[in-house]
């Protein structure tokens, strides 16, 4: 059971083009949006549609896949863990972030066309 304890799956569509940037120690990171979306039936009873963004960063041999082959719009499954963090911006004010940090990626399907 403690493989469950901390595991996120998703399967969304990109927002951007992954942001890959090579540290100091040659590491990679590539940082980039999931959307996903829920249909569910309304009060009204007509189907709505919800749509839920995901900040994912991913690390080494999956950034470079990243940084490879996902453009914006592709359909991808990835699972990975939740990560939360903070940090101080240029006006001293905390701010909190959760990410996924990718530890397996698939792409399952081709790009979806602009709304």
């Amino acid at each position: 059971m403690n493989a469950l304890r901390n595991k996120v799956q998703l399967i969304g569509n990109l927002g951007n083009a992954p942001q890959v940037i090579t540290t100091e120690n040659g590491k990679k990171l590539a940082k980039f949006s999931v959307a996903t979306n829920e249909t569910y039936t309304g009060r009204t009873g007509r189907k709505e549609k919800e749509t839920t963004w995901h900040n994912i960063v991913a690390w080494g041999n999956v950034a470079e896949i990243a940084e490879k082959f996902l453009t914006k719009g592709k359909e991808i499954a990835l699972e990975g863990k939740l990560i939360n963090r903070s940090y101080t911006d240029k006006d001293g004010v905390k701010k909190y972030i959760t990410e996924v940090q990718v530890n397996e990626l698939l792409m399952i399907g081709g790009e979806k066309p602009a709304a």
